[in-house]
């Protein structure tokens, strides 16, 4: 058997053992208890990943329900010290990787720029004081793109992440690109967001991500997985605004919903987020065919970045 991708994190890696003596008796238990033990396994794996984004999401919601408001400290400036406190704790536990918090770090100055402006032009402002701020953003808003950023790299990892019919480097790296610009240049131009949903229908259509749970590759078509993820960050950010961490126009009145038409938006992000992890790790992976296929890699028919 494969060695578990938990081995990268060696404070966990006394877990595998027993996760390997767990996984002998779900086989020996027949295919129902295999398919609920793996279906466990994904599960486990993906709130792993999750770790950094979960624990800000919480850490949001938990400082909205009992942080004084009168405190000397300002919520933001909490939840940023927070987040660095996090960030250093992962490290020294060797619960991330440095190359993880390259990544981390990468995201918080792209998202940071982006909030700048975005707040400038009143997308939506975020309506407590702060101290550590660069006009109307406060600095632990990096950290919310950072997460993103965060979960792609270690499910990437954990999944030993394989596809066919991956579109060329320079591809993703030029759509990413182009999503960027479009986030600021539609507030004074045309906004070419369905021109670049169509761009990527085309680049991804045929691409299938292959995910190895447990013991077995699986596949899904790589556009579902990002509309999936889109998904869950839309629910992560109707639990944001709910937190009052910040606020569309719609929601200075009272919290409502986040228009579902902001799925588009974090579609988009989600496509921008995976091009910069590719853009982190492509030098330094293997280009290999999912298994049981020809290495036709060459030819740009089949890639995969194993990000070590």
């Amino acid at each position: 058997m494969t060695d578990s991708a938990a081995l990268a994190w060696p404070p966990i890696a006394r877990f595998v053992a027993a996760e390997r003596r767990l996984s002998a008796r779900a086989v020996r238990a027949g295919p129902v208890a295999s398919g609920c033990y793996e279906f466990l396994r994904f599960g486990v794996k993906q709130g792993w990943a999750c770790l950094f984004g979960g624990v800000l999401l919480a850490l949001l919601v938990a400082t909205h329900l009992f942080y004084p408001r009168d405190a000397i400290l300002p919520r933001y400036d909490f939840l940023l010290l927070a987040c660095i406190a996090i960030q250093v704790g992962l490290l020294l536990a060797r619960l991330e990787t440095l190359e993880e918090a390259r990544i981390i770090l990468a995201f918080h100055l792209v998202g940071t720029a982006m909030e700048v402006f975005k707040t400038a032009m009143g997308s939506w402002t975020y309506p407590e004081f702060s101290h550590a701020r660069i006009g109307g953003v406060p600095l632990f808003t990096g950290f919310m793109y950072a997460a993103v950023g965060s979960y792609i790299a270690r499910v990437w990892r954990l999944f030993d992440f394989r596809f066919t019919h991956h579109p060329p480097a320079w591809a993703v790296l030029g759509l990413g690109a182009a999503i960027y610009v479009n986030f600021f240049t539609h507030h004074f131009t045309w906004d070419a967001r369905w021109a670049l949903f169509a761009v990527a229908g085309a680049m991804f259509g045929r691409c299938r991500i292959y995910f190895r749970p447990w013991r077995r590759y699986r596949w899904m078509p790589l556009l579902v997985g990002f509309g999936l993820v889109a998904l869950f960050i839309w629910f992560a950010e109707n639990l944001g605004t709910f937190a009052g961490a910040w606020l569309y126009p719609h929601q200075r009145g009272g919290w409502s919903m986040v228009p579902p038409a902001k799925f588009g938006a974090w579609f988009l992000l989600m496509l921008l987020s995976y091009a910069l992890v590719f853009a982190l790790h492509a030098g330094n992976g293997a280009v290999r065919a999912p298994p049981g296929r020809a290495n036709t890699a060459s030819r740009g028919a089949a890639t995969s970045v194993t990000l070590r």
